[in-house]
């Protein structure tokens, strides 16, 4: 399972290495030379921190790629927002939730 999380490898200039770092375990990382070793060594940290968790009983935090997602969420924003939304909606023809849906796909 620890396979199915979500690693990305980034540069730390602080540092002077690459730092591995999981979506589900934003408290852990790892420092190393190269990209390869940094995914190397996070994948690692990682599967021991799911062991571990096993062996104490904590609940291991499910990766997100074996999420279900129903495509919904709530967002407040201040009537302003809402009023702008909403009249540049209007004034391309469509929805507010496809106006707020294309904006958010160019943003991801």
């Amino acid at each position: 399972m620890s396979d199915h999380y979500t690693y990305r490898i980034t540069w730390s200039a602080e540092d002077g290495e690459h730092v591995g770092l999981c979506a589900e375990f934003p408290s852990l990382s790892w420092l190393a030379a190269t990209p390869g070793k940094a995914l190397s060594g996070i994948q690692r940290l990682v599967a021991d921190c799911v062991d571990d968790m096993r062996t104490d009983g904590e609940p291991v935090p499910k990766p997100m790629a074996d999420r279900a997602y129903s495509g919904k969420f709530m967002v407040r924003v201040p009537p302003e927002t809402h009023r702008a939304l909403a009249t540049r909606a209007a004034e391309q023809g469509v929805s507010m939730n496809r106006l707020v849906s294309a904006r958010l796909a160019r943003e991801g």
